[in-house]
């Protein structure tokens, strides 16, 4: 069953606090925006520049498996496992301000 919109939003928007939250470790910090950034990229290929919110939602459903492959072929850092949930979601945060009916 796919994931209600405003289910999935809020986990975006945790995704976000949560990597947002490791600003005062920098080293950190970077290494979660570059996995960001992996996402992001795959994002484009995979939804492209003009979506909804309900389509993003809908690539959302199937992230886990895609983004797991993508962190761990260009970004591995130690413990990346356990971040790839805020990883995802920070990803699409950012990547729904770009929907045809984004609204904050």
């Amino acid at each position: 069953m796919p994931i209600a919109l405003d289910t999935a939003r809020t986990e975006w928007e945790d995704g976000h606090r949560r990597v947002e939250s490791a600003r005062q470790q920098r080293p950190r910090y970077d290494q979660l925006l570059a996995q960001v950034e992996l996402v992001l990229d795959e994002l484009r290929r995979r939804v492209g520049q003009t979506f909804t919110l309900r389509e993003l939602a809908q690539a959302y459903d199937d992230a886990d498996r895609w983004a797991r492959d993508v962190v761990s072929e260009h970004a591995p850092a130690p413990g990346w496992p356990a971040d790839l949930t805020a990883i995802e979601g920070a990803a699409f945060y950012r990547y729904q301000r770009g929907a045809l009916d984004y609204e904050p």
